[in-house]
């Protein structure tokens, strides 16, 4: 029998660590630790997920400073700006929110932000030091949080083959190093992939962060498997995830659901890196 893992549940747990850690910080300091959310352009999607990540720093005593710019913001303002926070010290964390309007490059702009404070992972030195395996360096959160989910259940991550779906640098990427880091044998598969089933069927533990709709199905998937869905898709107003849920926990051993299961730990970890980033000043 498919057992559904519960992402809030964990999410809240974890949550909970952060925000007696954030009590702590301020007894110890006399102020909170605070994370920069910078938003641009008119993304509904991106202004929910701010706002999700705003309210969670309020319920984890974190004070979060807002700054949101049209689809037409300069690149030299996010500039100003990024470079104010990084040397601001009630500013432990900077998140920019992605995507970002056409005209700008993301990459330029992240990089902007002071590996020290780079909340969200994606800066080239954290990244580096990710794929290096070097401590110090400040973990992208939805593959931290994949991590957590699959070490929950009780799976050893050692010896077990991993097969990741999706190479994007936030997810496929950095979660494909975290579990080699855990002993893992690990298989990345994207959209040149010859023989996809064959190789799905033999993973212990299968993570789809590709972005299509059930593109994962029921018989994709190795009995008892761990399946973690990163997938978020909107078709005609619904939210789907990359497995096929209900046809998947037929076979499957342990399996996330969508929406409740990477989400709320991508934003739980966002506040884990900020309060990991405010304890190492």
């Amino acid at each position: 029998m498919c057992n559904v893992i519960d992402g809030k549940a964990l999410a809240e747990k974890i949550k909970q660590g952060v925000r007696e850690r954030a009590d702590l910080y301020e007894k110890k300091y006399g102020r909170r630790i605070g994370l920069a959310v910078i938003r641009a352009g008119n993304d509904p999607a991106s202004e929910i997920y701010v706002r999700s990540k705003i309210k969670a720093c309020e319920s984890c005593n974190i004070s979060s400073f807002s700054y949101v710019f049209g689809d037409n913001v300069e690149k030299s303002e996010l500039l100003e700006l990024i470079g104010k926070l990084n040397s601001d010290p009630a500013v432990h964390g900077i998140l920019v929110q992605l995507p970002l309007p056409k005209h700008l490059d993301e990459r330029e702009i992240l990089s902007a932000v002071s590996p020290r404070k780079d909340a969200d992972g994606f800066h080239v030195i954290n990244a580096g030091k990710l794929f290096l395996g070097e401590r110090g360096g400040v973990t992208a959160c939805t593959p931290r949080g994949i991590i957590e989910l699959i070490k929950s259940v009780g799976t050893d991550i050692a010896g077990k083959h991993a097969v990741v779906l999706g190479r994007s640098n936030i997810v496929g990427k950095p979660v494909a190093a975290l579990l080699l880091q855990n002993d893992a044998t690990v298989t990345v598969c994207h959209s040149r992939t010859v023989g996809l089933k064959d190789i799905t069927l033999t993973a212990d533990i299968l993570i789809s962060a590709v972005g299509k709709k059930h593109i994962v199905t029921k018989d994709m998937v190795k009995k008892g498997a761990v399946v973690i869905d990163v997938g978020m898709n909107r078709v005609d107003g619904k939210l789907y995830g990359d497995v096929d849920f209900d046809g998947v926990k037929d076979v499957a051993g342990y399996i996330t659901p969508v929406p409740g299961g990477v989400g709320p730990m991508t934003v739980a970890m966002l506040l884990a890196n900020t309060a990991d980033g405010a304890f190492d000043e």
